[in-house]
């Protein structure tokens, strides 16, 4: 099977371009390529339900954020400040990636 090429790295500043959380931005945490999916910071909060345990001991319902699909984020350019599409440009012998609408280079900040 193969996977889709994906532009977004653990540290990177995404916008979310579709779903119930459009609009909102934050840092990605993991991206998990086989699933497609990437999980940002305080994004897509869902409710699940614990029991209690040795570890969580007073139970009940907790909050934490769920993973997005990939295609519904899209990386911020720090000197845009706008979601943008990336195109890779080799420089030194290395592939970096650059923002297309300014040509500056994207660094994942972490």
């Amino acid at each position: 099977m193969k996977f889709a090429t994906i532009h977004i790295k653990k540290g990177d500043t995404v916008k979310v371009i579709a779903g119930r959380e459009k609009g909102k931005s934050g840092k990605v945490l993991a991206v998990m390529p086989k699933k497609e999916t990437v999980l940002i910071e305080k994004i897509n909060f869902v409710k699940r339900h614990r029991k209690p345990s040795q570890q969580f001991k007073q139970g009940g319902i907790m909050e934490k954020e769920s993973p997005l699909h990939w295609s519904n984020v899209m990386l911020m350019c720090v000197k845009c400040n706008k979601p943008v599409r990336v195109k890779n440009k080799v420089i030194d012998g290395k592939n970096n990636r650059t923002c297309i609408k300014c040509g500056d280079l994207l660094e994942a900040s972490k």
